[in-house]
């Protein structure tokens, strides 16, 4: 019998209370370490898990409609700017358009995914690698899986339009 898994198996307590006293030292001691980091790398920390999410999530199969990209966009942009008008500056578009596009109204523009690109590769330059792509895979890897999984609805109206006049 399992009792308590998510500790895991581990012989060096010798009752619930020590393993209990540990683990809040444990948290204590962690909790004083965050609270000691700096601005600077508390964002760096944030970008590189942000970062690794992305490339987690192209791996994955078809997912359901979700909308990763705005999800890991307004991330990108709350974790570097106090206010998204802000980084709509920085990147020469209107506020009212990135609203659009993060509140899911407006699609992203290829124009807009390329500043992002260019603003991505300037930001991590100093913290990590970042593949240059990683938007647009985001942004495309959503579309497929979007399409995919709304097939019941989109295709039989589009197979009407499709015939085979020649067999093979």
């Amino acid at each position: 019998m399992i009792e308590n898994a998510e500790y895991g198996v581990d012989s060096r307590y010798k009752s619930n209370k020590e393993r209990e006293t540990e683990a809040t030292a444990l948290m204590e001691a962690r909790l004083m370490r965050m609270k000691s980091l700096s601005r600077d790398q508390i964002i760096r920390a944030k970008l590189l898990q942000l970062k690794l999410k992305m490339e987690e999530y192209i791996k994955e199969p078809m997912n359901s409609n979700q909308n990763y990209f705005t999800e890991f966009l307004k991330s990108y942009i709350d974790i570097i700017y106090p206010k998204r008008s802000l980084f709509a500056k920085d990147i020469d578009i209107a506020p009212v358009s990135l609203s659009q596009v993060i509140n899911n109204h407006r699609a992203p523009k290829e124009e807009f995914i390329m500043k992002l690109m260019i603003h991505s590769e300037k930001v991590y330059k100093n913290i990590c690698a970042f593949r240059k792509r990683i938007w647009f895979q985001v942004y495309y890897h959503e579309k497929i899986c979007d399409t995919m999984s709304n097939q019941a609805q989109w295709r039989p109206k589009v197979e009407r339009h499709v015939k085979l006049s020649e067999t093979i």
